[in-house]
């Protein structure tokens, strides 16, 4: 017979242990509560109190997107004014003098120009009303925007422009750019006016191409913008009287510049490629022996086949006379810049040589996309100081 007490024992027992393991159960249960609300609450204060040491950051980020912005609007508002005194400056049938053109060679060729040409067409003015003053003969590289021109060396002597550009630039921080009109540009203007007996003319300065194309050539503004308000266009050789040259030739035009500085290696090197060149034809030399400008002409010494325009040139047509020698030869190797930009317009292939690229690069992407799109010349960079690396010297004849 089974006693009693041992099953109400056993049952007890039973009911026991199903009391602890409850108890545990729930006493781990709590335990994990209690764990996950602490993680919880630790993560988040954790995350809040990233998120306050990260606001200084993010507020500093938030206030440069919003200069950023500003300083975008800005830009294009300044442009937007630009292009709206454009619109107000050629409505009418005033007389509009074009210039003075004062500044470097290459931004006339590669930039005004063309942004002259795209004012006439954009806005349908007539050639009638346009009357270009530039200098050197320059006049010729506008023939098919306006047959008007002054040559600037008919108002004033080559000593007496110098002097005054001098001045201009030095007052101006040191650079030649027409960002505005100074005293100078007033009184040629005036000049012009009284020689052609105009007595109301507008004036379109130079000064809107720079305030224009400002952020462009900083590099903050995309090709297109410079596309959509520039037109360009293959180059006329100008009629004018040459000296004696060669049948056959290459011509070189080799200038000091910030791009080609006047060390010894440099002229070493510039002075291998010359006979080099004349190694296997003539070479006819562009140095005018003027001093126009703060670019010097590299010179060498005479030798068979080299031929040099220096003393055969005069201040008022030597850039035309010099593009109608470019436009003759078979090629044109010269400094990248001035003429070296003009030469691929002529139809003319083309070797533009530097040595530091530092204020050439975007003025080099700007080339090659004009003269593709124009059906220029083949236009071929040549940097030399990557000959330094390679190890290649250069030996000169003597």
């Amino acid at each position: 017979m089974t006693d009693p007490w041992a099953a109400i024992d056993t049952r007890a027992r039973e009911v026991k242990r199903a009391a602890f393991a409850e108890s545990r159960r729930g006493w781990k249960m709590a335990r994990e509560r209690a764990f996950n609300a602490l993680t919880a609450a630790w993560n988040l204060s954790a995350r809040q109190l990233r998120r306050v040491r990260s606001a200084p950051a993010r507020a500093q980020h938030e206030l440069r997107r919003l200069d950023d912005t500003r300083r975008r609007f800005e830009t294009y508002r300044a442009e937007w004014a630009v292009e709206r005194e454009l619109a107000r400056l050629v409505r009418g049938t005033d007389p509009i003098i074009v210039g003075p053109w004062l500044s470097e060679v290459g931004y006339e060729v590669l930039y005004w120009v063309p942004f002259v040409r795209w004012i006439k067409s954009t806005y349908h003015v007539k050639s009638d009303r346009l009357l270009v003053v530039t200098r050197g003969g320059a006049s010729a590289w506008y023939r098919d925007i306006t047959p008007h021109a002054v040559e600037l060396f008919d108002l004033v002597s080559p000593e007496q422009f110098v002097q005054r550009n001098t001045q201009r630039a030095a007052e101006g921080g040191g650079t030649v750019k027409q960002r505005g009109q100074t005293p100078m540009d007033e009184e040629i203007v005036g000049e012009v006016m009284r020689r052609e007996g105009l007595r109301s003319a507008r004036v379109l300065h130079p000064s809107f191409l720079y305030r224009l194309f400002q952020q462009f050539w900083l590099g903050h503004r995309a090709p297109s913008f410079l596309e959509r308000r520039t037109k360009y266009r293959l180059t006329e050789p100008p009629a004018v009287a040459l000296p004696a040259l060669p049948r056959d030739y290459v011509a070189v035009k080799f200038y000091t510049a910030a791009s080609l500085p006047p060390t010894v290696p440099h002229r070493r090197l510039l002075q291998s490629i010359v006979l080099r060149l004349a190694a296997t034809g003539d070479v006819v030399m562009l140095d005018t022996g003027l001093t126009l400008d703060d670019h010097e002409d590299y010179t060498f010494d005479a030798a068979s086949r080299i031929h040099s325009l220096r003393g055969a040139l005069r201040a008022e047509d030597n850039l035309a006379v010099q593009t109608a020698v470019i436009a003759r030869a078979r090629s044109f190797v010269g400094t990248c810049g001035s003429l070296a930009w003009l030469a691929p317009l002529l139809g003319v292939e083309t070797t533009a040589v530097f040595a530091d690229p530092q204020f050439l690069h975007g003025h080099l992407q700007v080339a090659r996309r004009v003269y593709q799109v124009c059906g220029a010349a083949r236009f071929t960079p040549f940097d030399i100081s990557a000959l330094d690396p390679l190890g290649i010297e250069v030996h000169t004849t003597s």
